[in-house]
């Protein structure tokens, strides 16, 4: 599904996100900007706008298990002089050693995980003591624009998918998967569970999506 939308992924996520999108990829870059890490591995990398947002500076490796995808993200890496490896990789079982990324980046990803526990754990195991997890996420939107932005993510992501992408499957996808993903309470918790320490969870645009942050402790006595 993903290989099949790939040519008109960026297209579509600047027009169904109003731009927004741009925005939020911003602060991850800042957040990730923040902890000054050596190396970072930016998992269901996708076309790569977030590994591209982090450079110049640290090492930054792009995962996904989508070649179409990555053969564009490849290709903008390449028009921009930006020295990123993008490799294939499945995010539930990546071929990376234990501790050995400073940061792990994912947007709009862990939705899309067969198991979400097993696959934050993966993400969790490659980070190194201190290390950060940034997980940018669509969630349930709050407040008083609330229901017009449900409906928004609801209705309008399959009408214009379906025009633009030419493929109605994998944008009736998006509004189901959002509305099945786990709320933000319950991502902090399963975060917390997991081990991080220090997790927060920023709503953005209304609750649209949020910014998950959380700390691979730097020893086992603060997970206490």
């Amino acid at each position: 599904m993903f290989g099949r939308i790939a040519h008109r992924y960026d297209l579509l996520n600047r027009v169904l996100s109003l731009g927004q999108d741009v925005r939020w990829r911003r602060l991850v870059a800042l957040r990730v900007a923040a902890v000054e890490p050596e190396r970072v591995l930016d998992v269901c990398s996708g076309t790569g706008d977030i590994a591209l947002g982090l450079e110049p500076g640290p090492i930054v490796i792009g995962a996904d298990f989508s070649l179409p995808m990555l053969s564009l993200a490849r290709a903008k890496a390449s028009e921009r002089g930006c020295p990123i490896q993008f490799s294939v990789a499945d995010a539930l079982a990546l071929p990376m050693a234990d501790a050995s990324v400073d940061v792990v980046t994912v947007a709009f990803g862990v939705r899309n995980f067969e198991d979400l526990e097993q696959g934050l754990g993966e993400l969790i195991r490659v980070l190194r003591r201190g290390g950060t997890l940034l997980v940018l996420e669509f969630s349930h939107a709050r407040g008083l624009f609330g229901p017009f932005l449900g409906w928004w993510v609801r209705t309008i992501p399959p009408r214009i998918g379906r025009v633009v992408s030419g493929d109605p499957e994998a944008y009736r996808y998006l509004p189901a998967s959002v509305g099945a993903f786990a709320d933000a309470d319950t991502m902090c918790r399963i975060l917390g569970d997991l081990g991080l320490v220090e997790v927060t969870a920023k709503p953005l645009t209304g609750g649209v999506c949020t910014l998950y942050q959380g700390v691979r402790p730097r020893s086992r006595r603060e997970t206490a």
